[in-house]
């Protein structure tokens, strides 16, 4: 829940999310539709995948060139007292496993 809720905080990463709730796509399509470059791109998927929000998928195009498609994993948080207490429980001194605060580096 930690890592989902850490991934999910970043507004560029709350856009590929909702863009991706449509249906896979593949990155360099993904990137121009957000206007986001590629790097970046991958550095926001890295973080969603690591926490198991999206999923890519190497494939070959028609052409042979190798293509990388992201899709929404199927996820539900479920936010309540309880379950924050069972999260903050496990918390130890990163406090957000999976990622830093944007500016922290």
């Amino acid at each position: 829940m930690l890592r989902a809720l850490a991934a999910l905080a970043n507004p560029h990463r709350l856009r590929i999310v909702a863009a991706l709730a449509g249906g896979r796509n593949y990155v360099s399509r993904l990137a121009r539709e957000l206007g986001m470059s590629r790097p970046l791109l991958h550095m926001h998927l890295q973080r969603l995948e690591a926490a198991g929000l999206v999923a890519g998928t190497l494939e070959l195009s028609e052409d042979g060139k190798a293509m990388k498609y992201f899709a929404v994993t199927p996820f539900a948080l479920t936010l309540t007292p309880a379950a924050i207490a069972v999260a903050a429980r496990t918390l130890g001194d990163d406090h957000a496993p999976g990622d830093r605060t944007e500016g922290a580096r």
